[in-house]
């Protein structure tokens, strides 16, 4: 790689941005250095209309991590997180207001996995939101270069436990449960505490399972400039719906469709679609050119 674009990203963040351009209020809360790239990321996120409830560490410089791509349609993410001002993020850190004023509380594995106190953290706020009545939404978001199987397993279902609504791709799934099918896997996770579970199945759609209710959704076939950010996108767009109070049906066909726009161009979340964009996928056709 002879050059680099700059920008962010990261899994609650990109759930954020895809909330917020589907018109929903969004906070996130995280911790971030004192340096020119943590401010980029604030300024970012105020200009997507995410709320920052951020604590500014004077000590340790914002993460970075690299993504390139070997080859047409495969990306490959290498993380220098370790120390950085995002695995110290700390219970304290966590804006317990902001948590209580929320209809739901967004959290996902990297979080767990960053660092000890990074775990406390989530599953402090986790707790509260429990306390307070805000919901639970948790994605498993494995990422085995931060931890293995066997050490995520036991916190992946601790916060399961806790949660109203948990997301899994179906390889993810297969570390918190056993299952022979995509249904069975939704149902195993279900079985852990939640109401609802979401198995992403990439281009094979979705599965999700709400109280004794089990659907599939399709996927939505477009062309792929990148895949990373279309699961962050799904999940978005699924409680960008649970939010507004729509069915089970409904938020499952709105997760498809940004998440398949997610895919249409380059970034973690710069493709994450408005409802303009979702409604001119559901609908198909039409002019490729705006004029």
């Amino acid at each position: 790689v002879g050059d680099a674009e700059l920008s962010f990203g990261g899994a609650e963040t990109n759930v954020a941005i895809a909330t917020a351009r589907l018109g929903v209020p969004t906070s996130w809360i995280g911790r971030v250095g004192d340096d020119a790239v943590g401010r980029r990321i604030l300024r970012t996120l105020r200009a997507e209309h995410v709320a920052a409830h951020v604590v500014v560490d004077a000590d340790v410089p914002t993460a970075i991590m690299l993504k390139d791509r070997p080859h047409l349609g495969r990306s490959r993410v290498t993380y220098y997180r370790d120390g950085n001002a995002g695995s110290r993020l700390v219970p304290a850190d966590v804006d317990l207001a902001a948590i209580a004023a929320a209809e739901v509380l967004h959290v996902t594995g990297i979080g767990l996995a960053l660092s000890t106190t990074s775990a406390d953290a989530v599953l402090h706020a986790v707790r509260h939101a429990r306390e307070v009545g805000t919901l639970v939404s948790f994605d498993v978001n494995h990422r085995s270069r931060l931890w293995s199987h066997a050490e995520a397993a036991p916190r992946y279902r601790e916060v399961a436990a806790l949660a109203d609504v948990v997301f899994a791709g179906d390889d993810e799934a297969r570390i918190l449960v056993e299952g022979a099918s995509d249904e069975a896997l939704a149902l195993a996770l279900q079985a852990l505490g939640p109401a609802r579970a979401v198995v992403k199945l990439g281009e094979r759609g979705a599965v999700g399972v709400d109280g004794a209710e089990v659907l599939r959704v399709d996927a939505y076939r477009v062309p792929v400039a990148d895949t990373v950010g279309a699961g962050d996108a799904f999940v978005g767009g699924y409680l960008a719906e649970l939010v507004r109070g729509a069915d089970h049906a409904t938020r499952l066909r709105t997760a498809a469709a940004a998440g398949a726009c997610a895919c249409r161009g380059d970034g973690d979340w710069e493709a994450m679609p408005t409802p303009a964009d979702v409604a001119e996928l559901v609908r198909g056709g039409g002019d490729p050119v705006e004029r």
